[in-house]
């Protein structure tokens, strides 16, 4: 299940809630928003493949856990790119931490390819380490943000960003020394080409 499924029976999309490290959890006002029974909307959800449990809460409020962490590969373009200075190259400067972030994601595409890290098979639920469910966890902002009047573009990004830099070092994408690479690499490398479609930046810093 994507989060783009879950948005469709809603009527828009659910809010991300926690660090999805234990599990990923959505939070959802649309029956309060659409005038619908709460307990109706919930059956609906439920319904969706993928789907942990569905609880109401308070007049209306829906938690809605899934299985699996979703991971959705379309419409994840930002219609923004900030202006930030090139120099300096550190991490003080937002702008460098982004657009860094961009081009290790551009780096392990390539890695990936000339190291055999299958493409097919890609399995969500490996994606169980703390700092790749963290990006999911922000990366599962991104449609709510996209129909917000205020989508807070610059933080956003620099949060992704900053969040695919930990993921980065402590979950390599791809095989180290003598590692095989498998099926977390393939799930892994899936996360990197996410990220690389929604940080702006060159390919090679």
């Amino acid at each position: 299940m994507t989060s783009g499924e879950l948005a469709e029976v809603l009527g828009e999309p659910p809010v991300p809630e926690g660090t999805w490290e234990r599990e990923p959890v959505f939070v959802s006002a649309a029956a309060l928003r659409r005038r619908i029974p709460a307990e109706e909307l919930a059956g609906r959800v439920r319904a969706l493949r993928g789907v942990a449990s569905v609880q109401v809460r308070g007049p209306g409020l829906l938690r809605i856990a899934v299985i699996e962490p979703p991971v959705d590969v379309e419409s994840v373009r930002v219609p923004f790119e900030p202006v930030w200075p090139d120099f300096p190259r550190t991490w003080d400067n937002p702008g460098f931490v982004v657009r860094y972030g961009h081009a290790r994601a551009c780096a392990v595409s390539r890695w990936a390819r000339d190291l055999g890290v299958p493409r097919e098979g890609f399995r969500p639920g490996l994606l169980d380490d703390p700092c790749h469910r963290w990006v999911l966890r922000v990366l599962a902002e991104l449609p709510g943000r996209l129909r917000s009047r205020e989508p807070g573009w610059e933080a956003y990004l620099l949060r992704l960003a900053l969040a695919y830099h930990d993921a980065h070092e402590r979950a390599p994408a791809v095989p180290v020394g003598d590692e095989e690479p498998g099926a977390v690499h393939t799930a892994r490398v899936r996360v990197a080409e996410v990220v690389r479609e929604v940080l702006p930046g060159p390919e090679r810093l």
